[in-house]
């Protein structure tokens, strides 16, 4: 993988590899970074990723090439402005109101808002603290943290900010020191959403570099989708009224006031989902209000001048409006580029919010993610059904001709597959500019572990967990004693699973929700019979070596619900045109989310296990069951349910 993204480099042509758990794929792609030129970018998708990176593998890769180089190479984290203390905004922490406070004048929430205001209060002391002391202002070094309440009122979003020339604390700035920090060091490490920001706003954010690393590249597409995806609700526009107030008209202000309250009105009766015909029209007629009332307020306020005695209210008021009103013209277009669905909550806050977001991102990742720079994108799952072609249309290349075999070493990928080395000479067949490569795994799967699929299951219908399915889990736990890892496609089948055995078995069962993500996987990793059940955040980043988890148990096959409205329109669009959007969309997606669950089973060459699917379709299904279990690692395959258990039971024993 190394010598591979060195050539690609030299070749300027750009890679997929995947590489699985165990390949040290993190060593592989720094280490050629650091014969690079200037900055070299790595992008990642998680968190936890990113504090290996910097915590762990680049101060381990420095220590080691110190003594090579003649120096110690140098690495900067690169985050968004709004994980940054700003001290403009410090300065008026005290003045601010929680946004979901400011229009609700009912008695018991004004109660509720005192015992608030004196938390908020302290945690804001706490930081006016903290700012005297800190040197980079970046909230993940606040400890203990403070609630996301208390951040906002110390941070500013890009889109409110004046920038340094016109901040009256431009050269005390956190965030401009960041960026600072980030053009003088060899490897930027950042994340996909700030990447995304950055290709939508013309690469002004992250500095010029030749070569790029998209870990867990996945992951990309999503992120960019989300950036591009824009949301209107009538408390955004109650809020802009407010912060605009100070610097507009009575009237402006009163025109702001009955735009909300029209898109209040718009939305009340239109049910969640996608909107398929078209703009209800009285939804239609309260975005023309809502697009007249910020148009006018934004002509009232004008240009930010270098006399304005408080530029960065200024701003903020200028960058809420402005924001709101691209967001409503971009409604009122309805654009075929465009999906448009309605969100709404009935429980707790009852929100409501118009959102808008891109049929596809591919266009947008060809034209912005590859141009001046080698682009190299790593993941444990790039490959579907055995090639990397799906995975490159959504990241804006262009798939291999019809029939071609995956690029990559010649003769190499089958000798990748079974965890067998490869040739790092063997040059690479490339074309369509890119090229990709399949390093294997450390670890031998059909020894270390299982893949049964529960076939005699009857197909899964209602949503929930079916009676039988709930049978078959009870029987594998227990063959087992514990040590059971439960994906499952709904909160309410977690649920249900949760009770049945607690109900059957005296085993400890920790359910997501019921404390915070953390702390569930640490309890699960210290109690060796516990199981852990919960949704789609549970599918990846977990890891439990060991023991602890022997058995993981995956309810159905995860494609996208019906209501999810991208991947809804995705598929219309693709049927619309002649395809099947079922087995162009919906399967890839499924494909991704299981590869990354049946993953959480083996995460070192000791372990061993069970994968177990209640989900017949994975062996019944013509056509797609195939796909779908090729884009797996090569566990041993069973549908005998003597066979899994008996695997378990041995496991128990041992």
């Amino acid at each position: 993988m190394a010598t591979a993204i060195e050539r690609a480099v030299r070749q300027r042509e750009h890679l997929l590899v995947q590489a699985g758990t165990g390949t040290g794929k993190s060593l592989a792609y720094l280490t050629p970074a650091l014969l690079v030129d200037g900055p070299v970018v790595v992008s990642t998708a998680t968190l936890a990723l990113q504090n290996q990176l910097v915590e762990h593998d680049l101060p381990r890769l420095a220590d080691a090439v110190e003594p090579l180089l003649g120096r110690r190479p140098t690495f900067a984290v690169l985050k968004g402005r709004h994980h940054y203390l700003c001290v403009a905004k410090l300065e008026h922490a005290d003045e601010e109101e929680p946004a979901d406070t400011l229009f609700d004048d009912a008695p018991a929430r004004a109660t509720q808002w005192l015992g608030e205001a004196g938390r908020l209060g302290k945690q804001i002391q706490r930081m006016q603290e903290w700012a005297e002391k800190t040197a980079t202002g970046d909230r993940d070094e606040l400890d203990p943290g403070v609630d996301d309440t208390a951040w906002r009122q110390v941070s500013m979003p890009a889109r409110d900010c004046v920038g340094a020339a016109r901040c009256p604390y431009g050269a005390e700035c956190f965030a401009e020191a960041s960026r600072a920090r980030a053009r003088e060091a060899d490897i930027v490490v950042t994340n996909h959403s700030l990447l995304a920001v950055d290709m939508l706003a013309d690469r002004h954010i992250v500095p010029p570099h030749k070569l790029l690393i998209v870990d867990e590249a996945h992951e990309l597409a999503d992120r960019v989708s989300s950036a591009a995806q824009a949301e209107l609700t009538p408390e955004a526009v109650e809020r802009a009224a407010k912060r605009a107030r100070p610097l507009i008209s009575p009237a402006a202000g009163e025109s702001l006031a009955t735009a909300a309250d029209s898109l209040l009105v718009g939305l009340a009766d239109i049910p969640a989902g996608r909107l398929t015909t078209g703009l209800p029209p009285l939804l239609h007629q309260a975005l023309l209000l809502v697009d007249a009332a910020t148009r006018a307020a934004l002509e009232a306020i004008g240009d930010i001048k270098s006399d304005d005695p408080d530029p960065v209210r200024k701003q903020q008021a200028k960058a809420t409006l402005d924001e709101l009103s691209t967001t409503t013209q971009r409604l009122l277009e309805e654009s075929d580029f465009d999906v448009a669905w309605v969100e709404k909550n009935d429980l707790g806050n009852g929100r409501r919010a118009l959102v808008v977001a891109p049929l596809s991102v591919a266009g947008t990742l060809a034209t912005s993610l590859y141009d001046d720079r080698t682009v190299v994108a790593t993941s444990a799952t790039l490959t579907l059904g055995g090639r990397f072609d799906t995975v490159a249309r959504t990241l804006g290349l262009p798939a291999a001709a019809a029939g071609a075999p995956d690029k990559g070493p010649a003769g190499a990928i089958p000798a990748a597959r079974s965890g067998a080395g490869l040739s790092p000479d063997a040059p690479p067949v490339s074309g369509d500019g890119w090229t990709s490569l399949d390093v294997g795994s450390p670890f031998d799967y059909p020894k270390q572990g299982i893949l049964y699929v529960a076939a005699h299951l009857p197909r899964p219908a209602a949503s929930g967990l079916p009676d039988v399915a709930g049978e078959e889990l009870l029987k594998l736990i227990e063959a087992l004693g514990g040590r059971t890892l439960g994906l499952f496609s709904s909160r309410r089948a977690a649920t249900q699973a949760a009770e049945l055995v607690r109900a059957k078995t005296d085993l400890p069962v920790l359910l997501q929700g019921e404390e915070t993500l953390p702390i569930l996987v640490r309890k699960f990793k210290e109690q060796k019979e516990s199981c852990l059940f919960g949704v789609m955040s549970l599918w990846q980043g977990v890891d439990v070596p060991g023991e602890a988890c022997q058995l993981v148990v995956i309810d159905r096959l995860p494609f996208p619900r019906p209501d999810e409205p991208l991947a809804a329109a995705r598929a219309a669009a693709v049927d619309a045109s002649g395809g099947s959007g079922f087995a162009a969309v919906s399967v890839p997606i499924a494909a991704v989310r299981l590869a990354q669950g049946v993953g959480r089973l083996i995460r070192s060459t000791g372990d061993k296990g069970v994968v177990a699917v209640l989900d017949s379709r994975l062996e019944t299904a013509r056509g797609y069951g195939a796909f779908l279990r090729k884009s797996l690692p090569p566990f041993w395959y069973t549908t005998r349910p003597d066979v899994a258990l008996g695997a378990l039971q041995r496991l128990a024993g041992r």
